[in-house]
């Protein structure tokens, strides 16, 4: 069995490019240092392509000053799962309306 190691890029800053790979799952291209990743689709292009969808921008690094401190998100009180920071009611006490 042949291997696919082109993979069209699709998204992204390099959107209808095709490169060469080794068929990795994810493809990491740097553009004006930084890192552009690309993950392998199930999808083909054409009969020896690929398709690689965009995943987005991040720092060679892994992150850049500022842009998220994890301390500071658990002291504020905003931890979790990245959604709304939700009250909780109080035993005993029910919304407007409703009692």
């Amino acid at each position: 069995m042949d291997t696919n190691t082109k993979a069209h890029l699709v998204g992204g800053p390099r959107d209808g490019s095709t490169i060469d790979t080794g068929g990795d799952a994810l493809l990491e291209v740097e553009i004006d240092g930084m890192m552009h990743r690309y993950v392998r689709t199930t999808k083909q292009h054409g009969e020896d392509g690929t398709v690689y969808n965009y995943d987005g921008m991040v720092a060679p690094d892994g992150g850049e000053p500022g842009v998220e401190d994890p301390e500071a998100r658990v002291a504020s009180g905003e931890g979790g799962r990245g959604g709304p920071r939700r009250e909780a009611l109080s035993c005993g006490s029910a919304p407007a309306g409703h009692g």
